[in-house]
């Protein structure tokens, strides 16, 4: 095992049969890449699915060890005004490509660039198109301007599912030799979330502490708190013990080091699965977002988690 290296690099998919989930995307990308050309593609969807380590399995594959000549990634969240697409962008996608029809510029995070840098980058799709293609990269499509989508052939990644998630994390289990048990991988699978870039972290940083990983070290590493302590609180505080409850959420805020968000993203996930009737799982989950509010407003966390027991307090006493 080799802690030295990034994981999120080392495991990074080298070809498109390695990208883990995605069939339909992969499918349509080689047909695309069998073809020998490609359309300017946008590539939309939450962080750690996929769209990065896709886009360069595609160049890889379109230009083999010439890929690193005819591909350019830029982060737009870096330089997103109008002077990065008029000079390092149009320079690049005006020279010629070496060995090869075109050549690739990968654009991720283009949704933060300013609207006039977007309509300067529909300019230079335009008048490169032969020599130049764009894929560009952004967690919100509804950002890009129309003229930019209506050029690209779209592709929307969605989170990962949890088979997809629990097969990325056994070839790293794999191949560092760790040992997981059930609860362990359950548990990564769980605070991943979809987010494959996280399931990667997660196991580096809990393979640090050795090479068996258990569930308690993956809910420490991650600052988490389990789905049965959040559970706890919740049925304290629904079961009348107001001031049990607010003495259980402190010590596991306190224990864990959590904010105030942290904790109401928590009983979210733990509400889904309580178990009480559905209108109360409504009820709570419409004060619960008010409360989201209120903190991310400016109000103190404290003051308002107290304040979310003590409407559970008289939630459960009415029902």
């Amino acid at each position: 095992m080799d802690l030295s290296e990034v994981w999120t690099e080392k495991y990074r998919p080298r070809s498109l049969s390695d990208v883990v989930g995605h069939a339909e995307i992969v499918a349509r990308l080689r047909g695309f890449v069998e073809s020998g050309s490609i359309p300017h593609m946008l590539f939309a969807g939450p962080a750690g699915t996929g769209k990065t380590t896709t886009a360069i399995a595609v160049s890889r594959e379109l230009f083999g060890d010439q890929w690193r000549y005819n591909f350019l990634e830029k982060n737009a969240s870096d330089e997103r005004g109008i002077d990065v697409v008029r000079s390092t962008i149009k320079n690049f996608a005006r020279t010629k490509a070496i060995g090869t029809a075109f050549k690739i510029i990968f654009l991720d995070e283009c949704d933060a660039l300013t609207r006039d840098a977007q309509n300067a980058l529909r300019r230079t799709m335009e008048n490169y198109s032969l020599t130049c293609r764009f894929i560009l990269s952004c967690n919100y499509s509804s950002r890009i301007i129309d003229p930019i989508q209506s050029r690209c052939a779209v592709f929307r990644f969605a989170r990962l599912t949890p088979d997809g998630v629990k097969k990325m994390a056994e070839r790293i289990r794999d191949g560092e030799n760790l040992k997981m048990g059930d609860k362990a991988m359950a548990a990564v699978v769980d605070l991943s979330r979809g987010d494959l870039r996280r399931t990667v972290n997660v196991l580096q940083a809990s393979a640090a502490l050795g090479k068996e990983i258990t569930e308690d070290e993956v809910y420490q590493i991650t600052s988490e708190l389990k789905g049965g302590e959040v559970r706890d609180v919740l049925t304290t505080a629904l079961e009348g013990d107001f001031l049990v409850a607010r003495g259980k959420l402190q010590d596991l805020m306190i224990t864990r080091g959590m904010a105030g968000e942290d904790v109401v993203r928590a009983i979210h996930r733990a509400v889904l699965v309580l178990d009480v009737a559905e209108e109360t799982k409504v009820t709570i989950l419409d004060r619960l977002g008010e409360y989201e509010f209120r903190m991310a407003e400016g109000a103190n966390e404290y003051i308002q988690l107290d304040a979310l027991l003590a409407n559970l307090t008289i939630l459960g006493k009415r029902s």
